[in-house]
């Protein structure tokens, strides 16, 4: 099985904070939207992703999150900090690409997990410490 091809490093890299959205350019000409939420929920953090499959974190709360710092990371990723205090994605140039590629699918299944949880989109995070644990009396 080969290995996909290296996604290039984008050329332009725009932070619309009015419209909280990430845009990312290449020198191929391609270029994507990439909104804050979207980042926000598919952050490659281990606090998001868990440490295996099935131990993903599902996002609730982040359609208005912003980005208030954007760092790069050596040649080859982003470090965004959120307006909620999230800082621990490395969002590689690969990964930008992917959910540039992949947002209606991203999308479609953000709705779908979310739809499963018997969540909405806009409910808050439930809270550590057991809060929010999904036992109803």
């Amino acid at each position: 099985m080969k290995t996909p091809p290296r996604a290039p490093a984008p050329t332009e890299v725009t932070l619309h904070a009015q419209s909280r959205v990430l845009e990312v350019a290449y020198a191929s000409g391609e270029r994507f939207r990439l909104p804050f939420e979207l980042l926000r929920v598919y952050s490659p953090s281990a606090e998001v992703q868990g440490h295996g499959p099935g131990q993903e974190v599902l996002q609730t709360g982040k359609r208005e999150v912003d980005i208030t710092v954007l760092q790069p990371v050596g040649n080859y990723a982003l470090q965004p900090t959120f307006s909620d205090g999230h800082d621990s994605g490395l969002f590689s140039w690969d990964y930008l690409h992917f959910l540039g590629t992949q947002q209606d699918a991203l999308w479609a299944d953000y709705e779908r997990r979310l739809s499963e949880a018997g969540r909405q989109r806009d409910d808050p995070m439930p809270t550590a410490a057991g809060a929010g644990c999904g036992h109803h009396h």
